[in-house]
């Protein structure tokens, strides 16, 4: 279904292009040897060239240039084997040299593309018109002093990928799938760890509207948005308020704006810079950055397998529908753990379990895959329990939640409470006896046409079992005991 804002006049198209800025991992900055773990104590983290110091040179960080290689590859975009870094000029208190470095002409990434999927099936292209590497600035707390600001160093340094998409994005559903789907790229590469609620991937959000068939229009940049969810929600809103504007007889004037996610609306931060009041010129201390291309090679044939590959792989080796394979492989470590459960196993069940008792009780008890009560070789146990009939469907539901309260092996779990199921025929035809005389009328009912009181008996055995009756020789008991 197309996206469209509708005014008095008409519909509106909205166009979007993202700007997201990827925080590298690695273990120093990208010009200095400094640490980059996140929470340290202000100021703990800043070398000399950090805070400007004159007589200080920058030094290219080896790793943060492979990352952005590799991540490059991952957007299967080109790599420029020749870059360069600029001094992006402006003057703001956490930024101590007065200018950023970064690149503008000559990326280290040139275009590529990311494939994303919609609620309704379809997929879009969204194009990646670059991938730059850059320094981060300080950060300023405002919320330390009645009337001063402070200045944290850092994150000052620290290596930024900037990964900018062409304007191909019409609605907020798209913009949400294109960073869900960006994210989940960095993680699997282990570029980036995507935290948005840390500050380690953040985005600027360019919106315009236009009647459907016109020239694109001027476009508002909404700054630093830290979420999906207020990326989308910040996309409407800028979208209705320019499509409000325009309709008035008004001018949409180019500009930064904020996204207030209190109110639900965007406003005015800034005249919107171009790049000429940044007066870009090449940085003086920093060689242009070559790179060859047997190196290159190397760090692509060393990718991991990415979602895409992953995700078709397992609907081709394990037969799963689409819908399963696509939530499997959204995070790398839930695609790790559904194949070490799955292995040597049936696919859809390993799945099944994954996708509903394993996602609720990690919901339930605030953990994640990575930090799950029950592992994937537990729960691989568990499903073995299953197939060779030591316990049915009912009892595996509590052997598992006895797993993720106690984290003991299902085995043990099964003979400490006795829940090994019951094959012992005449156990059963026992327990269908007494369950057909304690209702004799229903008996007859059945007999008499109400075929649908069959469940009502397989009920009632496998209560008197304690559900450890075994369901197919349940229902053969009493389809005999019936007749």
């Amino acid at each position: 279904m197309t996206y469209t804002i509708e005014g008095s006049t008409g519909s509106w198209e909205v166009v979007v292009g993202l700007e997201v800025h990827a925080q590298v991992i690695s273990r120093a900055k990208l010009f200095s040897g400094a640490a980059t773990d996140f929470g340290a104590e202000p100021n703990t983290q800043v070398s000399f060239v950090d805070a400007a110091f004159p007589g200080t040179l920058p030094v290219i960080n080896r790793e943060c240039v492979a990352q952005a290689v590799r991540t490059g590859l991952g957007l299967n975009a080109q790599i420029h084997t020749v870059s360069r870094f600029d001094r992006k000029n402006y003057f703001y208190a956490d930024l101590p040299a007065g200018y950023q470095i970064s690149q503008y002409q000559h990326p280290i990434v040139g275009t590529g593309q990311v494939e994303v999927e919609l609620a309704d099936g379809t997929t879009r292209q969204i194009g990646v018109t670059r991938l730059h590497l850059e320094q981060d600035a300080g950060k300023s707390l405002h919320d330390q002093h009645p009337s001063k600001s402070y200045i944290d160093l850092n994150r000052a340094g620290v290596a930024l990928m900037e990964i900018v998409s062409e304007p191909d994005i019409r609605s907020p559903e798209e913009a949400g799938a294109y960073l869900r789907k960006l994210r989940a790229i960095l993680r699997y590469l282990g570029t980036c760890d995507g935290n948005m609620e840390e500050g380690s991937m953040r985005a600027d959000v360019n919106v315009s509207v236009r009647p459907h068939g016109e020239p694109y229009r001027t476009r508002c940049e909404v700054k630093n948005v830290n979420s999906v969810r207020f990326v989308m929600q910040a996309i409407e809103a800028e979208a209705k308020r320019q499509v409000e504007v325009w309709e008035s007889g008004g001018t949409v004037e180019q500009e930064t704006r904020l996204f207030d996610p209190a109110r639900g609306v965007t406003r005015s931060m800034r005249s919107k810079e171009d790049a000429h009041d940044y007066r870009y010129f090449p940085d003086p201390d920093l060689l242009p950055l070559v790179l060859e291309e047997d190196w290159v090679t190397a760090l692509k044939a060393a990718l991991p397998e990415l979602p895409d590959a992953k995700r078709a792989r397992f609907m081709r080796e394990y037969g799963l529908p689409a819908y399963d394979a696509a939530v499997l492989v959204a995070e790398r470590a839930t695609a790790d753990f559904f194949e070490t459960a799955a292995r040597g196993r049936d696919a859809k069940t390993a799945a099944n379990w994954i996708m509903g008792d394993l996602f609720a009780a990690l919901n339930r008890t605030g953990n994640t895959i990575e930090t799950s009560p029950v592992t994937a070789e537990a729960l691989g146990k568990l499903l073995d329990l299953m197939a060779d009939n030591t316990i049915n469907g009912r009892i595996a539901k509590t052997v598992f939640d006895a797993m993720v309260e106690t984290g003991k092996d299902p085995a043990a779990i099964v003979d400490e409470r006795g829940l090994r199921q019951v094959t012992d025929t005449s156990a059963i035809d026992d327990a269908v006896a007494k369950v057909l005389a304690a209702n004799a009328q229903m008996v007859a009912e059945y007999k008499s046409g109400k075929d649908k009181l069959f469940g009502f008996f397989v009920g009632q055995v496998m209560r008197t079992m304690g559900g450890k009756g075994n369901p197919a020789l349940v229902n053969q008991a009493l389809k005999r005991k019936l007749l």
